[in-house]
């Protein structure tokens, strides 16, 4: 083989100066950074909104009929203050439902435990006079769809959230809100789970619970502060038309 048809080797391909490269990425890293931040910052006010108009949606099917208004609290050990006037108290978060004369119907408090996929969100509303749970509203869930998902629809579930005992004793619940075998349900405080789905059932329970033990004893000594609120005329007017 003469050199005339030996090959001849590649040309390195040229060196890319390493503090050019770094500035590149940092460059597209800046970029990226802000963009995410202002898409967060463009879509908090309608995330905002749209979970505020969920959870008025939501508030009116889980307390006793008659509310037609809403008031935000926080409930702390020291007593119960609007949520507008916590300034970072530390609290359960919670609403209150009145009737047009300013009477208070019910509150309704958020919580959440885990289910067999993911969280399982509830909103589920409570009549104090009673201590006792009125309605049951699953804001998120990502259940086995035909199975889990059976905590929205399955009327004899739904039908646990009527009268659900949450009495106070002290500083806890009398009795913990369970999920007990299907058909088996003997006790005021126990949710009958769906055949099938007690995953789901269980984080139902679980998640009422929660939200019950930590929001009831500090509600319970100073319900006498929300009971009423004073309503304007035009407000009652507007209301009563609804």
């Amino acid at each position: 083989m003469n050199a005339a048809t030996e090959s001849k080797p590649m040309p390195a391909p040229p060196k890319t100066a390493s503090a050019a490269m770094i500035l590149t990425l940092g460059l597209v890293s800046l970029i990226s950074g802000l963009l995410v931040v202002y898409v967060f910052e463009t879509t908090k006010p309608m995330i905002e909104a749209n979970k505020q108009e969920l959870i008025e949606r939501a508030l009116f099917q889980v307390v006793p009929k008659g509310a037609v208004q809403r008031r935000d609290y926080v409930a702390t050990d020291a007593g119960i203050v609007p949520a507008a006037e916590a300034d970072g108290k530390k609290g359960v978060p919670f609403y209150a439902a009145y009737d047009a004369q300013g009477k208070l119907v019910g509150v309704a408090v958020e919580s959440a435990a885990q289910g067999y996929a993911d969280l399982v969100r509830v909103l589920f509303g409570i009549d104090p006079h009673c201590q006792c749970i009125t309605g049951n509203y699953i804001l998120k869930s990502a259940e086995t769809p035909g199975l889990g998902d059976k905590i929205f629809t399955d009327k004899g579930f739904l039908a646990n959230f009527k009268a659900l005992d949450v009495t106070v004793a002290g500083d806890t619940l009398a009795h913990p809100v369970v999920a007990v075998k299907h058909g088996s349900k003997k006790n005021p405080w126990e949710i009958d789970a769906i055949s099938g789905a007690t995953v789901s059932s269980t984080a139902v329970a679980k998640a009422l619970d929660r939200g019950a033990q930590h929001l009831m004893p500090k509600l319970m000594p100073h319900l006498k502060e929300i009971e009423r609120i004073e309503v304007k005329k035009e407000e009652g007017s507007a209301n009563e038309r609804k």
